[in-house]
C-alpha cells in the first residue's frame, strides 16, 4: 500500500492491472546488480569461446565447432533471455507488451532445446573419440558436424513452434490481469515435451557416458595387469587427453542435470507448467545459469581455452599471423 491506501499496480492507469510486489529499494538494487553481473559474465565468457575458436586456426576442429555453436546459444541466453526473465522476476510484472509475451517464451524454449541437442552431439563425439577412435576421423568430419548443427537448430525452431503455436497466436488467453504473461502447457503436451527435450537427451548422454567410463576402466585394468606381469609388450593405453575428455563430459552432464532437473520436476510431478508464477521464474533462472557455467567448465578443463584467453587479454592476437599460434 502507498500513502493513499491504494494497492501497488503494474499499470496504475489501467483498471484491470495486476498487482505488483513492492520490494525494498536495497533489495531491488541488489537483484538488478546480480542480474547485470550474471548476464554480463555469461555474454563475456561465451564471447571469448566464440572468438577463440573463430580466430585461432588450430581450434577449428569438428568438436570445437560444436562448442562454438553451443556458445552462440548460451550467448543469446545471456543477451536476451536472462534480462527479460530477470526483469519479470524483479518487477513481478510483465512490462514488455503482448508481442514480446508471444515471442519471449518461444526464444527461451528454442534456445533450451538447442542447448540440449548440442549436449547430446558433444556426448556422441566424446564417445566416438574414446570408444571408437578408428572410426572417429571418418564419422566426425567438419561437414557432418555442420549438418548436425543445422539439424539441431532447425528441429528446435520447428518443434517449439508447434508446441507454442497456440500461445503465440493467443498470448492473452490465460492472462487474468494486465501486466501478466502466462504460458500454460497442459499435462499431456508437457509430458511429451518432457520426454522429447529432457528424458530422451538425458538418457542418451547417460548411456554414452557409462560406456565411456566402462571403456576407460577396462583400459586402466589392462594397464595394471600388464604392468604387474612386466610384459615387454605394452597394451594400448588411454591417452591423457582421452581421460580428460571423459572427465570433462562427466562434469558437463552433472552440471547440466543440476540446472535442468528442477525446471522439469513440475511436469514429472503432474503439475501444469505456468511461467507466470515466481516459483517457475526461479527454476527457469537456475536452468539459465547453465549458459554461464559451460564456459567456466571449459576454462577449468581445456588448457587451450585458458591459453587463448591469455593471448586475447594481452593483445597478442593483434600480432601478425596470430591465428596460426599453436594453442593445443
Amino acid at each position: 500500500m502507498d500513502s493513499t491506501g491504494s494497492p501497488h499496480l503494474c499499470f496504475p492507469n489501467v483498471n484491470s492491472s495486476c498487482r505488483r510486489l513492492l520490494r525494498p529499494p536495497s533489495e531491488t538494487v541488489l537483484l538488478y546488480t546480480l542480474l547485470a553481473f550474471v548476464s554480463l559474465l555469461t555474454v563475456t565468457l561465451n564471447s571469448l569461446v566464440i572468438f577463440s575458436i573463430y580466430h585461432f586456426r588450430q581450434l577449428r576442429t569438428p568438436t570445437n565447432t560444436l562448442l562454438l555453436s553451443l556458445a552462440v546459444c548460451d550467448l543469446v541466453v545471456g543477451l536476451l533471455v536472462m534480462p527479460i526473465e530477470g526483469l519479470r522476476y524483479i518487477e513481478t510484472c510483465w512490462l514488455l507488451g503482448r508481442i514480446m509475451c508471444a515471442l519471449s517464451p518461444y526464444f527461451f524454449y528454442c534456445l533450451t532445446s538447442a542447448s540440449l541437442g548440442h549436449m547430446v552431439l558433444i556426448s556422441i563425439v566424446r564417445y566416438l573419440t574414446i570408444c571408437d577412435p578408428l572410426q572417429y576421423n571418418s564419422k566426425i568430419t567438419m561437414t557432418n558436424v555442420k549438418i548436425c548443427i543445422c539439424l539441431c537448430w532447425t528441429s528446435s525452431v520447428i518443434y517449439n513452434g508447434l508446441i507454442l503455436m497456440e500461445h503465440m497466436g493467443h498470448p492473452d488467453r490465460f492472462r487474468s490481469c494486465h501486466g501478466e504473461c502466462v504460458v500454460v502447457i497442459s499435462y499431456i503436451p508437457g509430458t511429451i515435451d518432457l520426454f522429447v527435450t529432457f528424458v530422451g537427451p538425458c538418457t542418451v548422454m547417460a548411456v554414452l557416458y557409462v560406456r565411456v567410463f566402462l571403456v576407460a576402466l577396462t583400459q586402466m585394468r589392462l594397464i595394471q595387469s600388464q604392468t604387474a606381469a612386466s610384459n615387454a609388450r605394452v597394451a594400448p593405453t588411454p591417452k591423457k587427453p582421452q581421460r580428460k575428455a571423459a572427465r570433462t563430459l562427466g562434469v558437463l552432464i552433472v552440471v547440466f542435470l543440476m540446472c535442468f532437473c528442477p525446471y522439469y520436476y513440475p511436469v514429472v510431478a503432474g503439475v501444469a507448467t505456468s511461467t507466470s508464477l515466481t516459483y517457475f521464474s526461479i527454476l527457469s533462472w537456475i536452468m539459465q545459469l547453465n549458459s554461464c557455467l559451460n564456459p567456466l567448465i571449459y576454462a577449468l578443463f581445456y588448457p587451450w581455452f585458458t591459453k587463448a584467453i591469455k593471448l586475447i587479454f594481452t593483445l597478442k592476437i593483434l600480432q601478425k599471423h596470430s591465428w596460426e599460434v599453436v594453442i593445443m
